[in-house]
């Protein structure tokens, strides 16, 4: 998620970025929704802050405001990244921790070095991939964050299972890999079967909750599960 991170830097002006409009100089070559999504970014302010704080994606600005909520980083921690690609989370996760800290960034596809974080290609759920990423943490993790969401099919309740299902699996490895107490954070959709999500969670975890950051937009469905002190 591009450019060099500060682990001492700021995740962003206070009380969200302002607003400002652009207009697309020419439609020429375009369909109708790369003009929309083109437009969408030229005015979005979280993707202006995001260029201006040196994040690689306006998301980092999501687990920015989920850490402010519900405390998720600390000093010194063991964190996984799942689907870090481009790296914007795991830009906030090395601007939170200190020199003790360890961060591994893990994704399907290749993703540009970030100082201070091991960067691996691979799927969470082969036995290898796991081990690799206890190898470089040093231990167990204390704290899962999954951004990770499938190509959306833009059926509703397709797409919503589809989120869930990769949930479940992010789950499934946070489960195996994290030390007691530990915390685990996972992109959702609304639709229902979050519930069951949630359900699953209070387990494994004594405190679990859901939120919707200020940086999610208002149209999407998103939500993030945010659970903490695992019980193993």
């Amino acid at each position: 998620m591009a450019k060099s991170p500060s682990r001492s830097g700021g995740g962003g002006p206070v009380g969200g970025p302002r607003s400002t409009h652009s207009n697309l100089k020419t439609a020429r070559g375009r369909s109708n929704a790369s003009q929309r999504w083109l437009s969408r970014q030229l005015n979005d302010p979280y993707v202006k802050a995001a260029q201006q704080a040196g994040y690689r994606s306006r998301a980092a600005f999501k687990l920015t405001e989920l850490n402010e909520r519900f405390k998720l980083l600390k000093p010194g921690q063991r964190v996984v990244d799942l689907g870090a690609a481009p790296g914007g989370w795991t830009q906030v996760v090395l601007r939170a921790l200190d020199e003790r800290g360890q961060v591994v960034a893990l994704d399907l596809l290749p993703m540009d070095g970030l100082p201070g974080a091991t960067i691996l290609q691979g799927d969470f759920q082969d036995d290898a991939t796991e081990a690799a990423v206890l190898a470089a943490l040093g231990g167990p993790a204390d704290l899962v964050l999954s951004d990770m969401a499938p190509n959306t099919t833009g059926h509703g309740p397709t797409d919503h299972l589809r989120i869930m299902d990769l949930a479940a699996l992010a789950l499934d490895f946070a489960v195996k890999v994290l030390a007691p107490g530990g915390g685990f954070v996972a992109k959702v959709f609304q639709g229902g079967s979050e519930k069951e999500m949630l359900e699953r969670l209070r387990q494994h975890f004594t405190k679990v909750q859901h939120a919707k950051p200020p940086a999610s937009r208002k149209e999407s469905s998103e939500l993030y599960v945010v659970a903490q002190g695992f019980r193993p």
